[in-house]
């Protein structure tokens, strides 16, 4: 039997390595673990998202995203959703407003530099994804 204990990574594309290292350091405060080099250059690199979760970054050009894709988003938890959302507008990066959700967590939504939809949460004491049951969609 296998027990998964957490994601470990979300691996994306970018067509500029440097411009989405930036967003991702900058904008919403990851550091880099660890680069990946090829021939003495960088050519990826892994974000720490806290304890052993991670976002593998990686250089390919002609990269885009489009509504279709099978992952949609990758959503990261923070811990003032409020503060976050003015750091994010403080960088001149859109970020939507913060909504209470139908799982009761806050959340709000903001683009890499790639198009990558990145969901922001901030947990409550009655969210979902630690009480439990089902919860009527509102979207």
């Amino acid at each position: 039997m296998i027990k998964v204990k957490q994601v470990a990574h979300v691996c994306i594309f970018a067509r500029d390595l440097e411009a989405t290292r930036r967003f991702y350091e900058d904008v919403l405060g990851l550091d880099i673990q660890f680069n990946f080099l090829r021939d003495g250059k960088i050519f990826g690199f892994y974000l720490n998202c806290g304890g052993r979760s991670h976002v593998e970054v990686f250089q390919k050009d002609g990269t885009s995203y489009g509504d279709l894709n099978q992952i949609t988003h990758f959503c990261l938890e923070v811990e003032n959703i409020d503060a976050a959302i003015e750091h994010i507008q403080s960088k001149g990066v859109e970020v939507t407003k913060k909504k209470f959700a139908c799982d009761d967590t806050y959340q709000a939504w903001v683009r890499d530099p790639n198009d990558v939809k990145i969901e922001l949460f901030e947990y409550t004491d009655k969210s979902a994804q630690f009480t439990g049951g089902d919860r009527v969609a509102d979207w």
